[in-house]
């Protein structure tokens, strides 16, 4: 077979996704590689298809233990011979791996990089049946990356050890320019094929709301979209146990997962969530990396994240199969002390390393500056990485509401003079406080601190708290003042300030009139502005129903997550083919050549007697 049949044959798909095609090429012309390319892009076929086509085996290092089980089955179950290698497996299960391995009958070996050091692995390296060795989540090489891990530093030594040396390909969905060059020389890359195929999600909404009670505007949300699959992501694991009682308590399936949850539980917990026995998942960052389930409508953060590669390999979460999906965030000035102080509070030993606190940090910092941008939200993170894009993409929460450009230099010189007041007398304060003087605020602290007396006090009295700290942003934004680290975020003078006091400088802002009400809220499937969406029609929703409750009875009876029966595009391909043989149902995405022989009949048959 060649790449292309195996593609269809194999995998179920007609024709590559970007950048796909051009990577299976270079790894097997004997090339390394280095490939960034979303969440839903289509990584794993990567690699999945080179190693079918190689004569030895590839060994897929990744640190997904959780997950490996499930994506060696999925292998399997599509006639591509699988095995995987972690510390999740009793000594009997692991022989027979290693011997299904040693014995030719794997191609496709996945394994946990602590197991790179033992010693029947490094005589397989030794055995010259190694024909390419891939690195999954790439970026965990990276100590600028967002979820660095030591043990990946050891790849490099392994694949020196193997000789002759195999063909090498990292893998990743999100990476700086800073960490794409991190990852190439830990892993000692040869001259890779480097690829980076764009970070747009055209099917993902996203949406920021500043939330003043979080819990209730999460249980509006989540009343919208009931029988919707979503994970719910929580700073604290103290956060995840309050909100995943909350949401039982009102009636909704959830479960939770954080790393202070027994392993057993955890994995009772995930596999609820991946079977689709649960509806929510609330969780710490600690769950899904990697995650393979392909039907999550939706990815809402209860809390900010520290920076943008983690929000953004976090919200991809959602919508893997190509079907709209959204990304909500739930943003407050809490969330920021919240993550300062997780940063800086240093290793478990208490060891800190200063460079990369302020590294970390100045991520936080762009972080924030998404959170409470009115710029187009889909601008900001792709900018970041780098990427060019529109300034309006017409599926974001900003793009969607209705801003005026307004001319603030007025209040910003007050806000700015505060500043400098405080400096005279010696007192620097946080954005909080400085706010509380502007608008006049009789407290405690300001009244017994004598800050009644400041020529600035109560000079934005008639102007709301939350227009007032929305220029506060966007001057800390521009650099003319200075959110300063350490234990208390103070404000200090930046530069540029005195030409916008002097009046030589005029700012100029958006200021939000109105929020998007649900009818001008983001349309997940990123519909062009003035485009309609085709609609769903009756008729075709009522076979996707009896398409899924056929898929869940399949699943239930195979003891496998109904995705990996067929995914929601799969079903909602065949509600527009209406496939009524096997010849006709071989053309829909995701059929392939072993699903046909196992569903096609039982598939067909229910739309033929569809009515």
């Amino acid at each position: 077979m060649d790449k292309r049949e195996v593609l269809k044959n194999k995998f179920g798909y007609a024709d590559f996704r970007q950048g796909q095609e051009e990577v299976i090429d270079a790894i097997l012309a004997g090339k390394d590689a280095l490939a960034i390319m979303p969440t839903g892009a289509g990584k794993s076929l990567c690699y999945q298809i080179p190693a079918l086509l190689l004569p030895g085996v590839t060994i897929v290092i990744s640190p997904l233990i959780s997950l490996m089980k499930d994506q060696v089955k999925a292998l399997n179950e599509a006639g591509c011979p699988a095995a995987f290698l972690n510390s999740s497996q009793n000594p009997a299960e692991y022989a027979a791996a290693m011997r299904s391995i040693t014995g030719g009958e794997a191609k496709l070996v996945y394994i946990a990089p602590e197991r790179l050091q033992r010693p029947d692995v490094q005589r397989l390296a030794e055995s010259g049946a190694l024909s390419l060795v891939v690195v999954d989540e790439a970026h965990c090489v990276s100590q600028w990356g967002h979820d660095f891990r030591t043990s990946y530093l050891e790849i490099a030594d392994f694949i020196r050890r193997i000789k002759p040396r195999p063909v090498t390909a990292a893998f990743t969905a999100t990476a700086t320019v800073e960490v794409r060059e991190d990852i190439r020389q830990h892993l000692a890359l040869r001259k890779p094929f480097a690829i980076t195929t764009g970070f747009d999600r055209p099917n993902l909404s996203f949406a920021v709301s500043r939330a003043k009670d979080k819990k209730g505007e999460l249980l509006n949300f989540l009343a919208k979209r009931e029988k919707s699959s979503g994970i719910i992501y929580c700073a604290t694991r103290k956060l995840v146990e309050e909100v995943c009682a909350m949401l039982q308590e009102k009636g909704f399936s959830a479960t939770r997962y954080h790393a202070g949850l027994e392993e057993g539980e955890r994995r009772k917990n995930q596999d609820d969530f991946t079977y689709d026995r649960k509806t929510l998942m609330v969780a710490t960052n600690a769950f899904g990396m990697g995650i393979d389930k392909s039907n999550v409508a939706f990815v809402l953060h209860y809390n900010m994240p520290k920076n943008i590669e983690s929000y953004y390999q976090e919200a991809g979460r959602a919508g893997r199969d190509g079907a709209p999906a959204e990304c909500m965030l739930l943003y407050s000035g809490q969330d920021v002390k919240t993550n300062e102080f997780l940063i800086k509070r240093g290793d478990d030993d208490g060891d800190v390393n200063y460079e990369l606190q302020a590294h970390n940090l100045e991520l936080l910092k762009q972080m924030t500056f998404y959170a409470t941008s009115a710029d187009c939200l889909r601008r900001r993170f792709l900018s970041y990485f780098g990427e060019a894009a529109p300034a309006y993409c017409g599926n974001c929460s900003n793009c969607l509401s209705e801003y005026d450009e307004a001319d603030v230099t007025t209040e910003a010189r007050k806000i700015i003079s505060c500043v400098y007041r405080l400096k005279q007398r010696g007192r620097s304060f946080g954005k909080t406080m400085i706010i509380d003087i502007l608008r006049g605020s009789k407290s405690e602290k300001i009244m017994s601190g004598g800050f009644d007396s400041l020529s600035t006090y109560g000079i934005m009295a008639a102007e709301s708290a939350q227009k007032t700290r929305s220029i506060f942003d966007y001057l800390i934004e521009e650099g003319l003042l200075i959110q300063e680290a350490g234990e208390y975020p103070v404000i200090s003078i930046g530069v540029g300030v005195e030409e916008v006091l002097r009046e030589e400088r005029r700012l100029v802002m958006k200021l939000l009139r109105k929020q998007p009400d649900e009818k001008a809220s983001p349309r997940a499937g990123g519909v062009n502005p003035g485009e309609a969406a085709t609609p769903w029609a009756a008729d075709d929703e009522a076979l996707l129903e009896k398409l899924k409750t056929l898929r869940k009875k399949i699943a239930a009876q195979e003891s496998v997550p109904a995705y990996m029966v067929f995914s929601d595009a799969s079903l909602q391909d065949m509600c527009r083919k209406r496939p009524t043989s096997l010849a006709q149902f071989s053309a829909v995405t995701g059929v392939g050549q072993i699903k046909q022989e196992k569903y096609g009949e039982i598939f067909t048959a229910l739309i033929r007697g569809h009515k």
